[in-house]
């Protein structure tokens, strides 16, 4: 049993091995992303809309857990390299919704290595990147799911 002292060392600490081990795995991801100019963040607005092309800011912003004041400017900057255009829903004039260029489509097959690639770098089994998956997707979903 730890001491209170050892429960307060910060490598005990969840957060900081869930922090960490996220800022170096999206720094891993920049030099695979910089030959195609895109962030991080900018990765994930195209992963969603490859697989759903066509789909609202607001689905967008729930998928990736961002509020529209940091997707607001993403869009906006894929919007400026071509890759994405927001054009009004037919069926609610209110809805914006976000839709891929024949440019952001291309994208898709040039970064199909970047998955390969991380997994390379991981240095672990599919196995185990499956069950960890598994373990932080619980992770989130009990995280949502509490009231704040």
């Amino acid at each position: 049993m730890k001491t209170k002292n050892e429960l307060l060392k910060v490598e005990e600490q969840l957060c900081f091995a869930l922090y960490s081990t996220s800022r170096l795995l999206i720094q891993n991801y920049k030099p695979l992303l910089k030959v195609l100019d895109l962030t991080y963040l900018q990765y994930l607005v195209l992963l969603v809309l490859w697989e759903n092309d066509r789909v609202s800011i607001k689905t967008i912003c729930e998928k990736l857990l961002l509020d529209s004041g940091t997707l607001s400017p993403l869009l906006k900057k894929l919007g400026s390299k071509g890759l994405i255009v927001k054009v009004r829903s037919p069926e609610d004039e209110r809805s914006v919704l976000v839709a891929l260029t024949s440019k952001g489509k291309a994208f898709e097959s040039k970064s199909q290595q970047i998955p390969q690639q991380m997994f390379c770098q991981l240095g672990l089994k599919s196995k185990e990147v499956e069950k960890l998956k598994n373990q932080l997707r619980l992770l989130l979903n009990n995280l949502v799911s509490e009231p704040n």
